[in-house]
This record gives structure tokens, C-alpha cells and sequence, in this order.
């Protein structure tokens, strides 16, 4: 009978890996597909933190990550940025990861995803939840920051459910291809001219609403003004618990556009 290995005592390397490749979903949204270890994506939750290292950096100075799933970073400069993003796709077969990057703004992970191409490194240190719990009705609103998560949350909704997703993006060509099941709405907000996170369209849509009779959850993700109008409309109003909804601001007006949970 072969020996196990030991216990690593401190803390592990971050799963690396490799652009396979990038395409454009819409005009502001690109999609990169990572490849990396099969076993590290089958084991990753939708949220995962991605450590995102400078434009052209070849040999990233990547921290690594402690027993109790601390980021433990490097002395000195090291150029590495930390963001969280849902995953659009992750293949545990081949060990493939999409990515979808909003390019607007000036941020390290939009910078980095621009010049992004075949055979260049990102890093992924942990991963979450969606905070999706299922329930008769289902009320989604989000940006475009939040879309990945969107699509996850509506491939896991179970049949019979009943709701809508109010989806906010800049014009009809920020409208992207989601699957839905027969008894939840997707409904596009256009924000025509107006620059994220500078309107009140969302924040507005889900006011023009009716609360639902029966169990409710509602799933919230955008700029944090605005998830903290949605989501104080959402206690207050229509009275939900905690348990009932789940609300992240994915970005915050003025600082650089990466979603960050």
C-alpha cells in the first residue's frame, strides 16, 4: 500500500492559468476562456477571486494562500490586483473557465482583459456562492457586471418558477443571449446615453413593482448606490428578511469598474 503524501503545513501556491481564448460578447464585454488544473475548477464555486497581474507581465510575483484561505501577498511591489467575478462557464472535464470582462473604465482587470490574448497567466485564489436560494418567485436585477451571475442563477431556477430578471445595460447592443425558464421574464433596461452607475433606471424599475404574494427571494448586483436603494426598497416595501434576498454591490461609482465582492 503506497504512503499519502503529507500534510502541507503553510500556505499553497494559487491556481494559475492560461488564456486559451478571447472573444467579444458585446462592445463593452469580452469573454476570456482560461484552461487550467481540471481537479482546481471542478472543485471552484461560480464566485471565484481572480489575481489579476500587470499588462505584460510574463512572470507574475503571485501571493499564495494559507490553510484558513488567507491571501498571504508578497513583500515589495508586485503588480497583482484582487477582484471576485462569477464565472460564466466552468468545465471541470477540460478544466475550462469563461470569464466576462467589462471594458469600460480604467481599471486593472479591464486593462488586463483588453490586452488580453492566448497564452497569457491570471491567477484564482478561492471561490463563493451566488447567495441564490430557490423560491416560488424570483426577482433578479442587476448590471452588466452582474450578468454572469445572472446567467448561472437562471440555469439553477428551478421549473415552476415565476419572476423577472430587470437587467440594466447601456443600449440594445449590451443585451446578451440568456436562457430563462417559461415563467420568469427578462426584462432590458437601456440606459441611452446616461454612464453607469449615474441614473436611477434600476432602482426605478424595481419601485414600479408589486410585491409578490407568497415566499419571495430577490437577487440584487450592481453599483453599490444603487444595490443599497434597490435593496432598502426591498425591506422596507415589501417587507423581506434577510433570508430572502441577497444584495452585493459589484462596483462603486468612482472608483475603477471591476466587479469586487
Amino acid at each position: 500500500m503506497s504512503t499519502p503524501p503529507p500534510a502541507v503545513d503553510g500556505p499553497r501556491p494559487v491556481d494559475v492559468l492560461t488564456v486559451a481564448t478571447v472573444g467579444q460578447v458585446t462592445p463593452s464585454v469580452r469573454r476570456v476562456t482560461l484552461i487550467g488544473n481540471p481537479a482546481a475548477v471542478a472543485a471552484l464555486e461560480p464566485t471565484v477571486n481572480v489575481l489579476v497581474p500587470r499588462v505584460g507581465d510574463a512572470s507574475p510575483r503571485w501571493p499564495a494562500v494559507a490553510r484558513d484561505g488567507r491571501i498571504v501577498w508578497p513583500e515589495g511591489s508586485h503588480g497583482v490586483s484582487l477582484r471576485s467575478y462569477t464565472a460564466r462557464r466552468q468545465d471541470p472535464v477540460t478544466g475550462e473557465v469563461d470569464i466576462d470582462f467589462v471594458l469600460h473604465g480604467d481599471g486593472p482587470a479591464a486593462a488586463w482583459a483588453a490586452a488580453a490574448s492566448s497564452g497569457a497567466l491570471l491567477a484564482i485564489a478561492g471561490s463563493g456562492s451566488l447567495g441564490f436560494t430557490p423560491a416560488p418567485t424570483l426577482l433578479l436585477a442587476a448590471d452588466e457586471t452582474a450578468l454572469p451571475a445572472v446567467s448561472r442563477i437562471l440555469a439553477e431556477v428551478p421549473t415552476g418558477t415565476r419572476g423577472v430578471a430587470l437587467l440594466e445595460v447601456a443600449d440594445a447592443a449590451e443585451e446578451q443571449d440568456l436562457v430563462a425558464p417559461d415563467g420568469v421574464e427578462v426584462r432590458w433596461l437601456h440606459r441611452d446615453g446616461i454612464p453607469p452607475g449615474e441614473g436611477t433606471l434600476l432602482v426605478d424599475a424595481v419601485a414600479a413593482l408589486d410585491r409578490p404574494d407568497g415566499v419571495v427571494f430577490a437577487w440584487v448586483g450592481a453599483e453599490s448606490a444603487t444595490v443599497r436603494a434597490v435593496r432598502s426598497d426591498l425591506r422596507s416595501r415589501w417587507g423581506l428578511s434577510r433570508a430572502e434576498h441577497h444584495a452585493i454591490g459589484y462596483w462603486r461609482r468612482g472608483r475603477a469598474m471591476s466587479p469586487s465582492a
